[in-house]
C-alpha cells in the first residue's frame, strides 16, 4: 500500500515543476495558522474548501448567458467555472506550473457573481454607487474571507494567500482589478494570470456554443467571422450541412486553438524576458499570460460578434432589463423595511451597513430564488 504525505506531494511539486511556478510549502500561509493536513497541499485544500461552500453550489442555478428556465443544457456559472478550471490546469501542466492553485483560483473566480450574470452586476453596482459599489471579483473574496461561515474559529475559509490574491487580481474583459492588500503594484502569479486566459477561452466558446444551440444564433451567421471560417476549413466541415455533431468538432476545435495559443506564447514570452524565478514574473512590467497578436485579433472579432449578435439579441436583452429591474426592486423593497430579511440576514443589518447587507444578500442569491423572492415581496398572491 502506498499512502502519499503532504511532505512527499510538496517533494513531487519541488521536483517537476518550473523554477518560476508557486510551490505549495512555499506558500504565505493563511491569515488564522492551521496544522497542516497529513496528506493535502495547502491549495489542494484550499480547492476542496472552496467546493464544499454555499456560494459554489449555488452557482449551479446562476445565469452564464441563458437563465435557469431557459432549458436545462445551456451553461451556468458552476459549469462555466468547472470548464475554466479544466482548461486552467491543462494549461498549468504544459508550463510546469502548479495544477492545483490554478484550479483553486479558477473554482473560486466566480463565487460571487449575481443572479441573472452581469446585468446583475450592473445593477448592484450603480445602487451601490454612494455605498462603495459592487463588484463581483471583490465579492468573491469577501465570500471566502467573510461571508462563508463554516469554521468556528475563524471567519470565511482561511483560504491561503496565493488563492485569494489570484480571486483579486482576476482581469478579463469583463474584470476589474480591485487588489488593495495584495500587492496591487505585482502581477500575480503564472498560475493565477492562466485562469485569466482559462475563463476568456472559456466563456468565449461556450457561449457560442450555447448560442447555437438555442438558434439564436445560426452557422451562416458566422461565416464572416475569420476564426470560425478557419475552423470549418481545418475540419472539412461546410457551412451549408451544419451538424449537431459539426458544431461540438468546432468548439472542440476552437478551445484546443486557443489553449494551445496561449501555451505557447507563454513559453516564447518567458524565454525572451529570462524569467527565472517566481520573483521575476511578480516584477513584471506586465502579466505575461496573453494570446499572441494573432489570436487576440481573431478572438475580438469573434467577441464583437458575439456581443451583437448574442449577448444584445432581443431575447437576452429582454431578460438582462427583467433582471435589472427585479434587483433594483428588491433592493428597495430591503432598504425601505428591513424587517422583511429573514431574520439572520436582519442581525446583520442592526451590526453593519444595511446597504451592504442587503446587497450581499441578493448577489447570493440564485435566479430563481431572486425571481421567488420578488413574487413573495410584490405578489399580493403569492404566499409569504
Amino acid at each position: 500500500m502506498v499512502l502519499w504525505t503532504r511532505e512527499e506531494l510538496e517533494g513531487l511539486e519541488t521536483q517537476r515543476l518550473a523554477a518560476y511556478a508557486v510551490r505549495s510549502r512555499a506558500s504565505r500561509g493563511r491569515v488564522y495558522p492551521e496544522p497542516e493536513h497529513p496528506y493535502r497541499t495547502a491549495f489542494l485544500r484550499d480547492r476542496d474548501r472552496i467546493i464544499h461552500t454555499t456560494a459554489f453550489r449555488r452557482l449551479e442555478y446562476k445565469t452564464q448567458v441563458f437563465v435557469n428556465y431557459e432549458g436545462d443544457y445551456y451553461r451556468t456559472r458552476l459549469t462555466h467555472s468547472i470548464e475554466t478550471a479544466q482548461i486552467a490546469r491543462t494549461m498549468a501542466r504544459a508550463l510546469g506550473l502548479n495544477e492545483d492553485l490554478s484550479e483553486a483560483i479558477s473554482l473560486a473566480h466566480d463565487l460571487g457573481h449575481t443572479p441573472f450574470g452581469h446585468s446583475g452586476e450592473i445593477a448592484l453596482n450603480e445602487l451601490m454607487k454612494e455605498h462603495g459599489g459592487f463588484n463581483h471579483n471583490y465579492q468573491s473574496l469577501r465570500i471566502v474571507e467573510t461571508l462563508e461561515q463554516r469554521y468556528p474559529d475563524f471567519p470565511g475559509l482561511n483560504l491561503t494567500w496565493e488563492v485569494r490574491e489570484g480571486i483579486v487580481k482576476h482581469v478579463t474583459e469583463y474584470d476589474v482589478s480591485q487588489a488593495a492588500g495584495y500587492e496591487p503594484e505585482k502581477c500575480a502569479s503564472l498560475e493565477a494570470q492562466l485562469v485569466n486566459a482559462a475563463d476568456e477561452i472559456a466563456y468565449t466558446t461556450h457561449d457560442l456554443d450555447d448560442g447555437l444551440r438555442s438558434e439564436l444564433l445560426q452557422a451562416n451567421d458566422l461565416s464572416d467571422v475569420q476564426i470560425w471560417a478557419e475552423a470549418l476549413d481545418a475540419l472539412g466541415i461546410r457551412a451549408g450541412t451544419f451538424t449537431e455533431m459539426a458544431r461540438r468538432q468546432l468548439i472542440r476545435y476552437l478551445i484546443n486553438l486557443e489553449v494551445t495559443a496561449v501555451v505557447q506564447t507563454v513559453a516564447e514570452k518567458l524565454k525572451e524576458l529570462g524569467i527565472q524565478h517566481l520573483e521575476d514574473v511578480r516584477s513584471a512590467p506586465y502579466n505575461l499570460v496573453h494570446f499572441s497578436p494573432e489570436i487576440a485579433g481573431r478572438n475580438r472579432q469573434l467577441k464583437d460578434f458575439l456581443l451583437e449578435r448574442l449577448y444584445r439579441h432581443y431575447r437576452v436583452m429582454r431578460m438582462q432589463v427583467k433582471a435589472q429591474r427585479l434587483i433594483r426592486e428588491l433592493f428597495s423593497a430591503y432598504i425601505s423595511e428591513p424587517r422583511q430579511l429573514p431574520l439572520e440576514v436582519q442581525a446583520r443589518v442592526a451590526q453593519e451597513k444595511p446597504e451592504r447587507v442587503i446587497c450581499d444578500y441578493i448577489a447570493g442569491m440564485t435566479d430563481r430564488f431572486a425571481i421567488q423572492e420578488h413574487r413573495k415581496l410584490f405578489d399580493p398572491a403569492a404566499r409569504g
